[in-house]
C-alpha cells in the first residue's frame, strides 16, 4: 500500500470563527490543491458551516489543521478530535493551548531560563506609568490569545497605553505588554525533529504587521538569513528548546528578535502556522529543497505515528 493510500481520506479543516478566517481559508486552499494534486483523497471543510457534526459525517481517516487562532489552534479542536479518536496534524491539546496564550508561554520560557523580553498583564485599572517604569519604553502591547499581528501596537509613551490597551482588548480579554526589543526579526520552522533555516524579515515600514505578512508586497524575507553558521545554529537551538518546552510536536515556528546586541529574544510560538504565498515555513522548507506538495506530505505523514504519551 502507497503512502497516499495509507492516509485514506483526509480533511483539511480550515475558515472557522477566529479574527483569522481569511488567512485560513488561503491556507486551507494551498494545502488541499497539494493534497489533491498528489493523488490524496481529501476533502476541504469549514467547522463555521457545520461544526463538528459536519466533520464526523464526512468520515475521515485523518484531519489536516490549517485553523489558525482560536477555536482551532488553541487546543479546543484538538481535544475535541483526540475524543473523536480522530488524528490530526501538529501540536497536541497542551502544547495548542499553551502556545496560543503567549503569556503564560512566556512564563515556561522563563522558568527554564530561556531568554523573552519581560511582560506585564493589563487591565483597564492598570497605572500605566507604573507599567512604564517596569518595563520602560517602547512598548509592545498586544492580545494574549491572538495571532497574525492583530490588535498589537508599539507604544512610546505612557499616554499611549490606555488607548493601546483598548485596541488589542477589542481581540481579547486578556491583553499584555512586552518590553520592546530593537533589531532584527527571524522566524525558525520546525518540521518533525528538523530545523529549518531561518529567515530574517525586513518590513520597509519597520513594523511586521498584518498587512506586511499578507499583504503587502515589500516586505523582504531574507534567506540565507545572513547570520554567521555559529549564530544561525545557536538561533536554531534556541528555537527548538522553546518549541519543545511547550511541548510543540510535528511542525510549527517561533518567532525571535535580536537586538543590537547580539542577544536572541522569544517572541512566540505558532503550532498552527500560515501556509499562504506569503507564508514562512513553505519558503524556509524551499530553501532546502522540499517544495510545497512534499511539506505537505511530511506534516500529514506524522499523523500516521502514534502521539507520545
Amino acid at each position: 500500500m502507497s503512502q497516499e493510500q495509507r492516509f485514506g481520506r483526509v480533511v483539511v479543516l480550515y475558515g472557522g470563527n477566529s479574527a483569522e478566517r481569511e488567512v485560513s481559508l488561503k491556507s486551507g486552499a494551498a494545502v488541499l490543491a497539494a493534497l489533491q494534486g498528489a493523488g490524496i483523497d481529501a476533502i476541504g471543510y469549514d467547522p463555521a458551516e457545520g461544526g463538528l457534526v459536519g466533520l464526523e459525517a464526512l468520515c475521515p481517516d485523518r484531519v489536516f489543521i490549517a485553523l489558525h487562532g482560536r477555536g482551532g489552534e488553541d487546543g479546543t479542536l484538538q481535544g475535541a478530535l483526540e475524543l473523536l479518536g480522530i488524528p490530526y496534524t501538529g501540536s497536541g491539546v497542551l502544547a495548542s493551548a499553551l502556545g496560543m496564550d503567549k503569556q503564560r508561554t512566556k512564563l515556561v520560557w522563563r522558568a527554564l531560563g530561556l531568554p523573552t523580553p519581560p511582560s506585564l498583564m493589563l487591565g483597564l485599572d492598570s497605572d500605566w506609568h507604573q507599567v512604564v517604569a517596569e518595563l520602560g519604553l517602547p512598548l509592545v502591547v498586544k492580545p494574549v490569545h491572538e495571532g497574525s499581528t492583530l490588535g498589537i501596537s508599539i507604544v512610546r509613551s505612557a499616554e499611549e497605553l490606555e488607548a493601546a490597551y483598548r485596541e488589542a482588548a477589542r481581540f481579547d480579554a486578556r491583553v499584555m505588554a512586552e518590553r520592546y526589543v530593537a533589531g532584527d526579526e527571524y522566524t525558525v520552522s520546525l518540521l518533525g525533529e528538523r530545523v529549518l533555516p531561518a529567515i530574517r524579515v525586513e518590513v520597509p515600514g519597520g513594523f511586521y504587521d498584518y498587512d506586511a505578512k499578507y499583504v503587502s508586497n515589500d516586505t523582504l524575507y531574507h534567506l540565507p538569513c545572513g547570520l554567521a553558521p555559529a549564530d544561525e545554529a545557536e538561533l536554531g537551538e534556541l528555537c527548538q528548546q522553546a518549541f519543545q518546552a511547550v511541548g510543540g510536536e510535528g511542525w510549527g515556528r517561533v518567532d525571535v528578535l535580536r537586538d543590537a546586541e547580539g542577544k536572541f529574544w522569544l517572541i512566540e510560538v505558532n503550532t498552527s502556522p500560515g501556509m499562504t504565498d506569503h507564508s514562512l515555513v513553505p519558503q524556509a522548507a524551499a530553501h532546502i529543497g522540499i517544495d510545497f506538495v512534499d511539506l505537505v506530505k511530511q506534516i500529514l505523514a506524522t499523523t500516521l505515528e502514534p502521539r507520545p504519551a
